[in-house]
């Protein structure tokens, strides 16, 4: 290969924020509604650091009437003083990246973002961005449009355009429909998180107002029972075994307050914060709960004699089956493993945990023996059916297995490597038969399903492993399956990068998708934790213009905005199904790369994780049809 224009003249420089107008996957993760959402929190996140240094005790946000966001505290104000780069430390914090007082330990003790770039990445990816500082009794001033700087200083300094006593910042900003694919903040999600800030904060006030038209609402999110009050909404209308049992504790510099309760269900539901950052995939902190809660436990059980000499312990999923616990930690220099922050590394994090866990539950269970005696019955309702299970599993995995290449359904891809792999799961075979032809057998590899597979929720697990379409899955996937009893599941062992539901744009689609997602969720968690499973998004129509191109229409959006630019001038195909694709047109809109949609599935915080659980893995199956087929259209896109 030659490299003779590979050379000094061939190395970009991105100035100041374009690197983030370049690249703002990078930053706030996509430029889809959850990316726009993002640009909020993280200036609310920043509010929130000024409240556990002490100093900021009421946040107000504010969708207004233009489309922007207002983000307002009662903090400190941001330094407006000369830095020494000889300019005001407010105007470094907007147009610099990695440029705030969170480096410092003397500045915050704890934050949530810790790379120093959440309002420079706002401001970057904004249209406009108008500031106000309540400092020193006056009111400084700054703005900006796509990041660059409108307001001109003053010997370094921000102009002043007012007085006012209170102290605090203001931010206002329009969000760049350049970047982003939409710019209509989604105001469930943004509630979500707000309240869930409330909880994990439970001296602190959120004023949330949508000026929006057709909108309007006002809500104030405050919880001073806080994490307790986070369990009880959890938990309502569940049959709890006993109250939520609460505890705090420093260790370290490391703060740990966690609350668990123990409901008549065979799952567990355990939840982690560092810093109000949720941790989808746990971390440190949870292994230290965990670790000592079982420990704890069996000590208790064998001294009580509820465990004989001869006994094996109740292993931990035993213990935790039927709990529901909050573990929320502040950690004055937290590591997470990733740029998602989804799972905290820090060793002594676990450590405190297992120190602050242990101390505290012993204290609370010698004071309340009968409770204790209640969690202790749940471990062994749990070691039982898992000893009656473990057998009918041994005795069905003892059987012959189908094989990953012959078990008479799979079309395999001729390639083994799995992050150039994809699987498609197609229900019914007319569809499946259009997919083997029109696929790209080179990488893409089709598993027909026939009609719609158990409900995995309520059965017991050798009815599941009975059950031949989700065998058949389990062998080709690769990566083998987990329940509440054990795990066999293996990550690595998976055998395709994407897992990708194709089911028709119906109701019985959709039903088909959410028992897949249910099967995925209770079963093989890590494939959704680790973005390995999609809903593909076969079109709904086909519209045929007298004159020019055909095109292919997703939803009745497309279809209203269509007609409006052609005024009936057309001919419209509606397709019921997939089946009713003919192989070419099987490829061009669903399978092929260049130009398919793919919705990733994906759980984006805490309190949503918990009540996707409920819906996609509780008795009642109306409303978990609904969220399927309201919410799989909604999810990151994948083209």
């Amino acid at each position: 290969m030659s490299n003779e224009k590979y050379n000094a003249d061939s190395i970009s420089v991105l100035e100041g924020l374009e690197a983030v107008r370049k690249r703002p996957g990078m930053y706030i993760g996509s430029v889809s509604v959850k990316g726009l959402n993002h640009l909020i929190y993280e200036i609310v996140d920043n509010s929130v650091d000024e409240h556990i240094s002490g100093y900021c005790h009421n946040i107000y946000v504010t969708l207004e009437k233009d489309g922007s966001a207002t983000v307002e505290d009662d903090g400190r104000g941001i330094p407006v003083d000369m830095h020494k780069k000889g300019v005001s430390a407010a105007r470094l914090v907007f147009s610099t990246l990695h440029a705030g007082g969170k480096f410092d330990s003397g500045v915050y003790k704890t934050t949530g973002g810790l790379h120093g770039v959440g309002s420079s990445v706002v401001n970057a990816l904004s249209n406009r961005m108008d500031i106000e500082i309540y400092r020193d009794g006056k009111i400084w001033h700054d703005g900006y449009e796509k990041g660059r700087p409108v307001v001109e200083l003053v010997d370094g300094m921000l102009p002043v355009i007012g007085k006012k006593s209170k102290s605090g910042t203001k931010i206002n900003f329009l969000p760049d429909d350049e970047i982003f694919e939409k710019t209509v903040f989604r105001e469930e999600d943004i509630k979500r998180r707000l309240h869930e800030t409330a909880y994990l904060n439970p001296n602190l006030t959120i004023f949330y107002k949508d000026k929006r038209e057709g909108k309007e609402e006002e809500i104030v999110f405050s919880e001073p029972d806080g994490l307790i009050e986070f369990i009880n909404e959890l938990n309502q209308n569940k049959d709890k075994i006993h109250d939520p049992i609460y505890f705090k504790g420093e260790s370290d510099g490391i703060v740990v307050e966690a609350v668990f309760q123990y409901i008549n269900e065979f799952h567990e539901n355990i939840i982690g914060f560092c810093n109000n950052i949720f941790n989808s995939e746990g971390g440190t902190h949870i292994t230290g709960f965990k670790s000592i809660f079982t420990s704890v436990l069996n000590q208790y059980a064998r001294e009580l004699g509820i465990l004989k000499d001869k006994e094996p312990n109740f292993t931990g999923s035993d213990v935790r089956n039927g709990m529901t616990a909050i573990i929320s930690i502040k950690h004055p220099n937290p590591r997470f493993e990733g740029q998602t922050k989804t799972k905290l590394d820090n060793q002594d994090a676990a450590r405190v945990t297992s120190k602050i866990t242990g101390t505290q539950i012993q204290l609370f269970f010698d004071r309340n023996v009968e409770v204790l005696k209640k969690v202790i019955e749940c471990a062994q309702r749990s070691a039982k059916i898992r000893k009656t299970e473990e057998k009918a599993k041994t005795n069905l995995l003892s059987k012959p297995k189908f094989s990953f290449d012959s078990n008479g359904k799979l079309a395999n891809c001729e390639s083994r490597d799995p992050k150039k792999c994809e699987i498609f799961i197609v229900e019914g075979d007319s569809a499946g038969g259009s997919a083997k032809t029109a696929r790209d057998r080179n990488f893409q590899a089709i598993l027909p399903i026939r009609g719609k597979i158990l409900n995995v929720e309520k059965a017991t697990i050798d009815k599941v492993l009975a059950n031949v379409e989700i065998k058949t899955m389990i062998n080709a996937f690769g990566c083998g399956f987990s329940e509440g009893y054990g795990n066999d599941f293996d990550i690595e062992k998976l055998r395709y990068d994407k897992i990708i539901i194709m089911a028709d744009a119906d109701v019985d689609g959709a039903h088909i998708s959410t028992l897949l997602l249910t099967l995925f969720y209770r079963f093989m968690p890590e494939l959704i934790y680790e973005g390995h499973v999609y809903i593909a998004m076969p079109p709904l129509y086909k519209a045929i213009p007298k004159k020019g191109k055909e095109e292919y229409l997703y939803d009745d959006r497309a279809l209203a905005a269509y007609r409006k630019k052609h005024k009936g001038s057309f001919t419209l195909q509606r397709y019921k199904g997939l089946g009713e694709m003919d192989a070419e047109q099987l490829w061009e809109t669903t399978l092929d790369p260049k130009r398919r949609l793919l919705k990733r599935v994906e759980i984006e915080d805490g309190m949503t994780a918990s009540k996707i659980t409920e819906l996609l893995m509780g008795t009642e199956v109306p409303p978990r049809k609904e969220f399927i087929y309201k919410n799989a259209r909604e999810a990151d896109l994948d083209i």
